[in-house]
This record gives structure tokens, sequence and C-alpha cells, in this order.
């Protein structure tokens, strides 16, 4: 029977799951306001570090909101970000609260990691989706070797 502890890192998981969809649509919003604001070649560092804070600012919303405004999204893009968005705000607002106790018995723990893997299923379909926008296939590379060392930021 699953314990607390791999309700906890499944909820980790899921919430990296979304803070690496908020940071691709961030990329993503940031590329399309530097094309618009001609920053790629005009070199206006003061704009683009203006664009930078506005974004990292905004919640998984706004910025969806604003990506969607100034791109042509597919009907099962939108719906894949939509359904991720609504998961990752009840996985960040409510999940603990809806599932209250539920996690002192195994039966309810059960139900909690259920509940976290369909929440993650959704927040990665949506990630995967942005990701190809990016010319990247994530399912193509999954099977390549992680890095084993970390270069410093």
């Amino acid at each position: 029977m699953p314990t607390l502890d791999d309700v906890y890192r499944k909820f980790g998981e899921t919430a990296e799951a979304a803070q690496l969809l908020e940071t691709e649509l961030g990329t993503a919003l940031m590329v399309v306001d530097a094309l618009e604001e001609n920053l790629l070649t005009a070199a206006n560092p003061g704009r683009a570090a203006e664009l930078l804070d506005e974004i990292n600012s905004s919640t998984l919303g706004r910025v969806l909101k604003r990506l969607t405004a100034k791109t042509q999204a597919s009907g099962e893009l939108e719906r894949l970000l939509s359904k991720a968005l609504v998961e990752r705000n009840r996985l960040s607002h409510s999940f603990y609260r809806r599932h209250n106790f539920r996690r002192n018995s195994d039966e309810g723990r059960a139900l909690m990691l259920d509940d976290l893997q369909s929440i993650h299923e959704s927040i990665i379909s949506a990630y995967k989706a942005v990701m190809l926008l990016s010319g990247v296939d994530l399912d193509s590379v999954s099977g390549s070797p992680t890095p084993t060392r970390h270069l410093p930021i």
C-alpha cells in the first residue's frame, strides 16, 4: 500500500512538471514578444529585461492568455493547455484540502496517488506538446542517458 512519502514524492514530481510547463510557456512568450519588438536584431537589453520581468511575475493563466492571443494554437493544443492549467491550479491550491484525511489510510493514499497521476499526465501531455512546437520531441529523447553533472547557472 502507498505510504505518505509516496504521496509527497508524486506531488513533488507533479509540481516539477507544472514548473517545466510554466517555464517553457514563458520562454515561448518571450520569443514571441522579442520577435514582435524586434529585440533579436536591435539590441535593447532594457526592454528585454522588462519583458522577462513581466513574464516571470505573471501567473500561468496570464502567460497562457497572452501567448494564445499572440499565436495560432490548434484546438488540440488549446485543449491540452486549458486542462493542464486547471489541473495545475487544483494541484497548487486545493489538492490537500480536497483530499483532507485520506492521507491517514491506505485506501485514501491510493486515491491521492491516482489523482496525482492523472494531474501529472495532463500536465506532461501539455508540456510535451509545447516542447514539440520548440522542435523537441521528448518521447524520442526519453531513452537517452540523463546528464551526470550540472553546469553552473
